[in-house]
């Protein structure tokens, strides 16, 4: 072992001790054991013991021996006056502000570049910030000691607050109490100072290689001192003057009593006095170094602004995510309701509507008589069983049509049709009577439409009358073709080719009553205006593709006949499937009659009806551009 050794002290004249040196003899401390062993200075305010420290520091120093100091209070910077040191912290003072992430370059710099380091834990305001440099610093000098086995070592001022005698002891303190274990064997030593004797564990003072008790006079730390060195020096302690102290060392194996040194540095700990401050020139270290750790502050600070600008957009997503859970509980909500709307729009479909058979039950008893008479009609056309039945007197198509065809043309082709379906004398051919439209329609429209059927069955032979779906009346086809059917009726006719699908009955026969559309709109949740845009659209939708593009003519047109709306939908133009298709439209409220066999377009007026007061004009204009934009009917 090397015996180089520092003096840092004299011996005192003053009563206590074992030593039989002369007062003023030099006391020399061998550096090996300070670099390697664990040491304890303590004693109250103003009695040197931060003094004698930076004594031992400024002499390690002096001969090329790194150290490492964790500052409490921000009082070893004076150290800088005559040595290249440097100090990190949270100060704009030091050399560079660190923070954890800075402890592995720190424990490299002091150990592999010899760099002495003031850790200055005195600018973090968040105490659990300061605690964790100092553990990972530690952390990572013993890791790095355990390759190296350099002599080395670390000063932690204030240290009761790291290893404190009772409970409480974190993660620093137990990284401490390890390095005073076993980190003598690796080469790194500790020194403990603090003011609180009995507030430091007690385990890590009993094992310490070398001791300095400076004047105490708390009772708790005077009682320490007569544990450990006996009942005389506990009394003796209370009156050493600044700077003395009992050392005791495991190499003399005996109690001194001393006075150790004035420190040469700027004494940054002294209490201010009233006399003006000088801060003294302090020397700079490399820029190098201090670049070294800058591009780690740099890197630190794009991580950290990285993160923050993730945890924001995290937290938009989050809101992001909460605003569309709200927003589908809404749109279900909203789907549930035009659902609703949809179906009430289109309750006495013929077809099913989203499961649903879509048959209204007032009209079921008038659609069963209606079958019967039809299949009659049928029978006796074809000269079958019921041709020799009582027939009943068939309604006058042109009583039914009122207003709906032009009179003029009704009077004559409508007659004639009905006479070939009656022989003439208002019996049906087959013997028994057709019902009368007045008996499965369910109003003024429909009685017209239904007679219109009658109508057209005459005239091409063998169709049913009433319970058809449409019809025509051979008024507007002004041909005579409808009595040249009708002459024909026993025999085969040629049917017109439909639009490709069933056109037996009507897809949506829309609100029985103006009052079933009021009771379902009366709910304030109806006139939410995206139910009220889905219903219409999931209505529209509904119907078969030439249906909607007659809808879609009306629209364009503003007003015109059945068969005109249904050539223009890519239909045959037979009046039989335009008036079963135009029937579909006029019961869902999405056509209305005007005059003279036109029909025009509703849409408008039935979207003002669901929201009654609840909205003005250009609110109701937007509404039923979107149901139109939405359905289709914009594009056709």
């Amino acid at each position: 072992m090397s015996e180089e050794t520092i003096t840092v002290a004299d011996v005192s004249d003053g009563p206590g001790g074992e030593s039989d040196l002369a007062a003023g003899t030099p006391i020399s401390l061998p550096v090996v054991e300070l670099l390697t062993g664990r040491g304890f200075i303590t004693g109250k305010s103003g009695s040197g013991k931060s003094n004698t420290a930076s004594v031992v520091i400024e002499n390690l120093l002096s001969n090329n021996f790194p150290v490492f100091i964790v500052d409490s209070d921000g009082e070893y910077y004076g150290l800088k006056e005559e040595f290249e040191i440097l100090h990190a912290g949270a100060d704009e003072e030091c050399d560079i502000q660190v923070s954890e992430e800075h402890a592995g370059k720190l424990a490299s710099l002091t150990l592999e570049q010899n760099v002495p380091i003031i850790l200055d834990v005195s600018g973090y305001l968040d105490e659990d910030e300061a605690s964790n440099i100092i553990k990972e610093t530690a952390r990572q000098l013993f890791a790095k000691e355990k390759k190296l086995k350099k002599p080395f070592l670390m000063l932690i001022e204030e240290c009761h607050e790291y290893i404190p005698e009772g409970a409480g002891m974190d993660q620093t303190g137990k990284t401490l109490i390890k390095i005073g274990k076993r980190g003598r064997k690796h080469g790194l030593g500790i020194v403990g100072i603090s003011q609180r004797p009995a507030d430091v564990k007690k385990d890590f003072i009993t094992q310490c290689d070398w001791l300095c008790w400076h004047r105490l006079t708390w009772d708790n730390d005077t009682k320490v001192v007569s544990r450990i060195l006996g009942s005389e020096y506990g009394d003796a302690i209370e009156d050493m003057g600044d700077g003395e102290a009992f050392l005791i060392t495991d190499w003399t194996e005996s109690i001194r009593r001393v006075q150790f040194h004035r420190k040469q540095t700027f004494d940054a700990g002294a209490t201010p006095g009233l006399e003006d401050f000088e801060r003294p020139d302090l020397k700079s270290v490399s820029g190098d170094l201090v670049s070294e750790l800058q591009n780690i502050t740099d890197e630190q600070e794009r991580r950290e602004s990285e993160l923050a600008d993730l945890r924001q957009e995290l937290d938009k997503k989050q809101q992001r995510i909460q605003q569309l859970e709200r927003e589908l509980e809404e749109a279900k909500d909203m789907s549930d309701m035009a659902d609703k709307f949809a179906q009430a729009l289109l309750q006495k479909s013929e077809a099913s509507y989203r499961g649903g058979s879509g048959r209204h039950p007032s009209r079921d008893a008038a659609a069963v008589g209606a079958d019967a008479d039809a299949d009659a009609v049928a029978n006796g056309a074809a000269g079958g069983p019921g041709a020799a039945g009582a027939p009943r007197q068939v309604t006058d198509d042109q009583s039914e049509l009122h207003d709906y065809e032009e009179r003029a043309a009704a009077n004559g082709d409508a007659a004639t049709a009905a006479s070939a379906a009656t022989n003439g004398d208002g019996n049906a051919a087959g013997g028994e009577s057709a019902s009368t439209p007045a008996e499965s329609a369910d109003g003024p429209d429909d009685a017209a439409d239904d007679a219109v059927a009658v109508a057209a069955a005459a005239a091409t032979g063998g169709v049913s009358g009433a319970g058809a779906t449409g019809g025509d009346t051979a008024g507007q086809r002004g041909d005579g073709a409808a009595a040249t059917a009708g002459s024909n009726a026993g025999g085969s006719s040629a049917v017109p080719e439909t639009d490709g699908v069933d056109v037996s009955g009507p897809r949506s026969d829309g609100f029985d009553q103006e009052s079933e559309l009021a009771s379902f709109t009366d709910g304030a949740e109806l006139r939410h205006r995206d139910a009220v845009v889905e219903g219409f659209v999931r209505a529209v939708e509904s119907m078969e593709d030439v249906t909607q593009n007659m809808l879609a003519h009306y629209r364009r047109a503003g007003r015109a006949t059945p068969t005109e709306a249904h050539l223009a939908a890519g239909g045959s133009g037979d009046r039989r499937y335009a008036y079963s298709r135009n029937k579909t439209l006029r019961r869902a409220g999405v056509v209305e009659h005007r005059s003279c066999g036109e029909y025009g377009y509703a849409l408008p007026s039935l979207v003002r009806l669901v929201y009654g007061d609840n909205a003005d004009e250009q609110e109701l204009v937007e509404v039923v551009a979107e149901i139109e934009a939405r359905a289709g009917l914009a594009e056709q």
